[in-house]
């Protein structure tokens, strides 16, 4: 259950994101489904590994090279999702954050914990 409602809420963020950055492009609510989980695999699979690779750069930047990391994953998602696209990269880092932020906040408003209280 806790799977599902944090897959939805996924696909909320990314449908916010797609009408608030230009150059984001979701078709409708079912394609944000899709492409929620095709970023959560992307992000499990590649992204673990390249973010593995890049750690030394990562220590560097002070963990900024992590927001290059997921901008490149939204872009890969978008490569794999059909009417789901990504056309520039600054839209892909302005996505790759605006995404994280929002996700986190509609993720935090829907604690557990809250709901027990």
């Amino acid at each position: 259950m806790k799977l599902l409602i944090r897959w939805l809420l996924s696909a909320a963020a990314l449908m916010v994101i797609a009408h608030t950055v230009p150059g984001i492009y979701v078709r409708n609510y079912g394609t944000a489904l899709i492409a929620a989980a095709v970023i959560g695999l992307v992000n499990a699979t590649l992204g673990s590994f390249l973010k593995f690779l890049t750690f030394p750069i990562t220590i560097l930047t002070l963990g900024l090279f992590l927001i290059v990391i997921n901008a490149a994953m939204l872009k890969v998602a978008a490569y794999f999702t059909p009417h789901f696209a990504v056309t520039t990269w600054t839209a892909a880092i302005i996505g790759a954050i605006l995404l994280s932020l929002v996700s986190s906040f509609l993720h935090w408003l829907l604690k557990e914990d809250r709901e027990r209280r």
